[in-house]
């Protein structure tokens, strides 16, 4: 097995507003075959969910496999084609960019797609084209790479998303209230919230999870300069009622409410996957369901999967994906 660590200085993440660090430590898995020939190979970027980055795929845990281990299992049993795998990292202080460029946290996709897709392009030998390229993930990853195979066709042809956010209204609308809750000991005031979470020796409970990925989702959904944090919540901070303004901005971003937008593009993919457990607990299940179907109402070829498990710890999952990817890139 063979995974370099790669620091890579940004450009674009320099002087970024959160003051996240722009030099960005970067897993590379190459091939078992890499070094004994000089031929080359389709890549796939590896998105991480949110509070992740490109090195949690590399963590050990028990019974389980790191990513390089899966893959290396995977071309041993002759079910992956060889590929090169790239782990981003597009982490930030409130715990992740969902893959977007925001004013509040600072221009994740042009790190992605600008900066990183051509460094890796002229650093290793790979095959420069998008239909040898694909983008997955899991959760948030698994967002990032549906907004991003959507956005930029001439970079990636195929993609796969585990559970990935999607349905705002049944992902993200139920942690309002739970936000409002946290932040009303506050003040209603995002900015005591923020200053008070910091010194916290513990970042993420039960109760602190919704207020933070509120947060988060509001700094990449509906950025606002104006604003003295940089963002606008989805709803009045006092008496919780929904801001349908900036609801519909982030509504703009739901995966769902984008495929008559992005119809052309999705039926240009050489591979589209997605898959959901039956039992997630931030109901995308649904929302997988829901794109389903639009998709098939459009005529636009898909693969959608459904299995009987939760949110939580279902990389198994990449069993499956990476050996779609790897076939679709190989062609």
């Amino acid at each position: 097995m063979t995974v370099l660590i790669e620091s890579f200085a940004s450009r674009v993440l320099r002087g970024n507003p959160l003051g996240d660090p722009y030099v960005r430590r970067i897993p590379i898995y190459l091939p078992p075959s890499y070094a004994r020939n000089t031929r080359r190979y389709p890549v796939i970027y590896v998105l991480s969910g949110f509070t992740g980055t490109g090195l949690s795929h590399l963590n050990w845990s028990a019974w389980g496999e790191t990513l390089p281990e899966r893959a290396d299992r995977l071309i041993a049993e002759g079910r992956m084609r060889e590929a090169i795998l790239v782990m981003p990292d597009c982490f930030t202080r409130y715990g992740g960019s969902q893959y977007l460029n925001s004013s509040a946290t600072g221009r994740y996709e042009d790190h992605l797609v600008r900066e990183l897709v051509p460094w890796v392009d002229r650093r290793f030998r790979t095959i420069a084209h998008p239909e040898a390229r694909a983008i997955m993930g899991k959760s948030s990853g698994g967002y990032g790479a549906l907004a991003q195979a959507m956005r930029h066709p001439d970079v990636w042809r195929s993609v796969a998303c585990h559970s990935g956010d999607m349905y705002f209204a049944y992902c993200y609308l139920p942690d309002f209230p739970k936000c409002l809750d946290a932040l009303a000991k506050y003040g209603g005031r995002v900015d005591r919230f923020l200053r008070a979470w910091e010194r916290m020796p513990k970042k993420i409970d039960g109760t602190l999870v919704p207020v933070v990925n509120t947060i988060a989702m509001a700094a990449c959904y509906s950025p606002n300069p104006r604003r003295p944090v940089g963002f606008d919540l989805p709803f009045d901070p006092k008496t919780g009622e929904l801001r349908p303004a900036v609801w519909r901005r982030w509504l703009a971003h739901d995966p769902v409410e984008r495929v008559d937008r992005y119809a052309r593009v999705l039926r240009r993919m050489r591979l589209l996957f997605f898959d959901c457990g039956t039992r997630d607990e931030f109901h995308l299940h649904y929302g997988a369901r829901i794109l389903s179907q639009r998709l098939r109402a459009r005529g636009i070829r898909h693969i959608h999967e459904e299995f009987d498990d939760g949110h939580m710890n279902v990389q198994y999952r990449f069993d499956r994906s990476l050996v779609l990817l790897s076939r679709a890139i190989s062609r």
